[in-house]
């Protein structure tokens, strides 16, 4: 019997099973030619160093032109500006069509590498989970999949797209179910399963399966700091509730501007600033994984250097997402919560016992609190970062800071970030 004389209940796991091998490959294709741009830009920033007074110009040049020929692929494309994943929302409520014609999928990565590559403060997990999210509808079309299973399949894939991201596919599976679809229903569950659980073993054979930002083991902390972790997690409901305020301004400011200036001209723009800071300070650009592994590994510098790292992070992530480019939030604000929690370590790490926590489980804790407050997936930030990190000590910490987070964001009345993109997106289609 061949798979299209399958029925339909017995088919779509099957797909869902080829699809993710397929996202799993694209996925770690996407890591890997990503991880290669990576360490072009950094020996590039180390020659143009060595030119001396004009080497500055490099960066910049090099941010301004990654950012204009990005912008102009998603501008041939529907859907391909941004992170994505407010369309695979949308898909999943009815309010988008799942069919996304079939350049989307080269758009999102040659887009997505040469963004993010060029050093534009953007996450590779918005690109991912589209391209995923469009193989599992294709696939579903292909096959001959009802509407309904190819729906199913196009959010089932998204959270494979996730879990490939972050080498995380119980994240991706939250993912999807906690944000996406807010729901968990059985099928949607298994088919989920099966994609990230194809898709992460395929990925691991390009990039490998190991933790993205592998956290040193370390003691849980003590159960009377618990206190101390609810407030830290208060003021990092405070720190989402204006991130996430601040993304939404920096689009509205480049929708103003659209008719001044062309589209790729802002991005132009936006890119020769994010190269100024590279010239600085290459931490201070890119998606933030060399930034996040120096805090988790205990890196402490003092309290002003941490909060000018994260002042300029902070404003330089929202503001390379309105260039309009293929590229995600969730990177650059996990290396945004990563600094909020080494900077309350060191405010208050003179107040604590010794020993207590360290700066690296504060790092950890604001990446998940953080998360939380943006996103409003208190669950999905937790997993999602224990399995980046393994910082399994830290479940208890971790729980209290993103409660707290999430409870802080909700009682300023800060809509999470995707439902105010997804709305954004049916005003400006």
């Amino acid at each position: 019997m061949t798979a299209h004389r399958l029925p339909g209940a017995c088919r779509a796991p099957l797909v869902a099973a080829l699809a993710g091998c397929l996202v799993g490959l694209v996925g770690g294709a996407f890591r890997w030619c990503l991880q290669r741009a990576d360490a072009l830009r950094g020996r590039l920033l180390e020659t143009a160093a060595g030119l001396g007074g004009p080497g500055w110009l490099v960066p910049v040049a090099l941010a301004a032109a990654g950012a204009a020929l990005a912008c102009a692929i998603a501008r041939r494309v529907p859907h391909a500006a941004g992170s994505g994943i407010q369309h695979v929302e949308a898909v999943w409520r009815g309010e988008s069509e799942a069919r996304t014609p079939w350049l989307l999928l080269p758009a999102k990565f040659v887009g997505g590498v040469v963004a993010i590559g060029s050093g534009l403060v953007l996450g590779r997990e918005g690109p991912a989970v589209h391209m995923g999210a469009t193989i599992g509808a294709e696939a579903g079309r292909r096959t001959g999949l009802g509407p309904d299973d190819t729906r199913l399949l196009h959010t089932s894939l998204a959270g494979a797209g996730l879990a490939v991201a972050f080498a995380a596919p119980l994240g991706g599976l939250l993912f999807v179910c906690e944000e996406v679809t807010r729901s968990v229903r059985p099928r949607l569950v298994l088919m989920t399963l099966i994609g990230t659980a194809t898709a992460a073993a395929v990925s691991a054979l390009v990039v490998g399966g190991a933790p993205v930002f592998p956290f040193p083991d370390a003691p849980a902390p003590p159960l009377w700091l618990l206190p101390v972790f609810l407030l830290f997690g208060a003021t990092a409901g405070l720190l989402g509730a204006a991130y996430g305020g601040l993304v939404i301004g920096s689009l509205t400011l480049a929708d103003r501007l659209a008719t001044r200036m062309p589209a790729v001209a802002r991005a132009t723009l936006i890119g020769a600033a994010v190269g100024l800071l590279m010239a600085f300070d290459p931490l201070l650009a890119g998606g933030g994984d060399p930034l996040g592994e120096r805090l988790l590994a205990g890196w402490s510098p003092a309290v002003g250097v941490l909060a000018a790292y994260l002042a300029v992070r902070f404003a330089a992530g929202p503001l390379s997402y309105a260039a309009g480019t293929p590229g995600g939030l969730f990177a650059p604000l996990l290396a945004v919560g990563a600094l909020w929690g080494a900077l309350a370590h060191a405010a208050a790490g003179p107040l604590l016992p010794g020993q207590a926590a360290g700066p690296g489980a504060f790092a950890v804790v604001g990446m998940a609190a953080l998360f939380a407050a943006v996103v409003r997936a208190p669950a999905t930030g937790i997993v999602l970062v224990v399995e980046m990190t393994g910082a399994t000590s830290l479940i208890l910490p971790l729980l209290a800071a993103c409660f707290a987070a999430t409870l802080t964001a909700d009682r300023l009345g800060s809509e999470p970030v995707y439902d105010r993109l997804r709305r954004r997106m049916r005003e400006h289609p």
